[in-house]
C-alpha cells in the first residue's frame, strides 16, 4: 500500500471514530448489558451471517439518528 491510500484509510477510520453514533452503548443500556458484550455478540453474528447483520446495523443507526433529530427536547419555543 502506498502512502496516499494509507492516509485515506486513516482519514476514513478517524471520521467514523469521531462521528460514532453510540448505537451499541444505547442498545446495551436498554437491554441492561455491558456495551462490550453487545459489540462482541455483533461481531460473532456478523461472521456467522456473512455480513448481513452489518446492513441491519447501518439501518438501525440511521433510524436512531433520525429519531434523535426529530425528537430533540427544546427548552422553549424560541429554540426552533
Amino acid at each position: 500500500m502506498n502512502m496516499k491510500s494509507r492516509k485515506i484509510i486513516h482519514e476514513i477510520r478517524h471520521f467514523f471514530e469521531r462521528h460514532g453514533f453510540g448505537f451499541f452503548q444505547r442498545l446495551a443500556d436498554r437491554l441492561g448489558m455491558r456495551a462490550k458484550n453487545v459489540r462482541i455478540y455483533f461481531i460473532y453474528v456478523t461472521f456467522f451471517t456473512v455480513g448481513l447483520s452489518f446492513g441491519f446495523y447501518l439501518t438501525f443507526v440511521f433510524a436512531m439518528k433520525l429519531k434523535d433529530l426529530i425528537y430533540t427536547k427544546r427548552s422553549s419555543v424560541f429554540d426552533l
